[in-house]
């Protein structure tokens, strides 16, 4: 079968609409009609890397954030059925490493020799029509939800979810955490904050409509992100700063302000990948403040995260883009005016 797919056919290069072969699955393989497929800021930085950064041969479909209703099941695949709403864990590791068997594929330890991440990082991935899914373990079933509006569950839920559970010593009541940049992924950080902590949550953005926005999906205060950004937060948390501070965005000037609003023995979460440097010396950060950089989510965490969106405590903000569309998606997402997530929705 023949269908349209957006690959990356050259680095450093937008990548091309092209018709591309889908085949039958094979053992154990699923294949997906794609009903949502996110588009990522990280899609936007695969982009811009250089040639023989990435172990990743080329060309390959891009979406790593996906879901969609089973269209076909490989032989020996049992459990799912033509027609069903499905989600699809982003992250394909080889599934027999101890990392895998735990569900952490997202720590795989053979990346190196599978040469990819997952689809639409290395592999095919769902800005086409149809993506082939090379394990059945890989999908988690959506119930009521609707594949194209919850399709970033899958990756603007499952990294700020990965992120906050690592932290949850730290969330106790009485605790601060600050959200820097709430775009898709930083308000399903604030939602996912108010839904499993006790701590109060400070929204940082340089949009008044995005931190509108935050304030009614259960943010309690507002800062906007301008020089004056640090005194205000320090102000709010008593000259304390916060247990916790994820910036979502990950530019010099926001890591700047992580690193001036986080409290000591706190934790600084890089969750966006916007190129920027923090300076690490003794005096660069507070004392026993700890910086990490979580990387996307496990398959169980998934889960969680679906249960919460199905219990009715998560609202996805979307907006819908053909994929003949997927420019202007770009575009918007590079302008900033996107009001959540972008969402490509190759069958209407």
């Amino acid at each position: 079968m023949k269908t349209k797919a957006y690959q990356l056919v050259e680095w450093q290069k937008p990548p091309e609409l092209r018709e591309v072969e889908v085949r039958e699955p094979g053992p154990g393989e699923v294949l997906l009609k794609v009903g949502g497929a996110g588009a990522c800021h990280s899609d936007l930085t695969l982009m811009g890397i250089p040639p023989g950064f990435m172990p990743y041969t080329l060309p390959f479909t891009l979406g790593h954030e996906a879901a969609g209703w089973v269209e076909a099941l490989g032989p020996g695949v049992t459990g799912f059925e033509r027609g069903q709403p499905v989600l699809v864990y982003g992250c394909w590791g080889c599934g027999r490493c101890k990392p895998c068997r735990m569900g952490s594929e997202n720590h795989c330890e053979r990346v190196p020799e599978l040469r990819y991440h997952g689809g639409g990082l290395g592999r095919d991935g769902s800005l086409a029509h149809y993506v082939l899914v090379p394990s059945s373990r890989l999908l988690v079933p959506m119930g009521s939800l609707d594949p194209r509006d919850w399709a970033p569950l899958a990756d603007a839920a499952l990294a700020p979810y990965h992120a906050l559970k690592r932290a949850l010593p730290l969330l106790v009541p009485g605790s601060t955490a600050v959200v820097i940049g709430v775009g898709g992924v930083g308000q399903m950080a604030v939602q996912l904050l108010r839904a499993v902590t006790a701590a109060r949550i400070i929204a940082v953005d340089m949009s008044l409509e995005k931190l509108a926005r935050a304030k009614e999906l259960g943010a309690d205060e507002t800062v906007r992100s301008d020089e004056h950004a640090v005194g205000h937060i320090r102000e709010l948390t008593r000259g304390l700063g916060a247990e916790v501070v994820m910036d979502v965005v990950g530019v010099d000037s926001t890591l700047k302000l992580a690193a001036g609003v986080a409290r000591q023995s706190g934790q600084i979460q890089l969750l966006g990948i916007g190129g920027g440097v923090l300076p690490f010396h003794f005096f660069g950060v507070p004392l026993e403040c700890q910086v990490v950089a979580p990387y996307w989510g496990t398959l169980p965490e998934l889960m969680e995260v679906l249960a919460l969106a199905q219990a009715g405590r998560l609202r996805m903000t979307v907006e819908h883009f053909s994929l003949e569309q997927l420019p202007e998606a770009f575009q918007r997402m590079r302008g900033g005016t996107l009001k959540g997530r972008a969402v490509i929705t190759p069958h209407g």
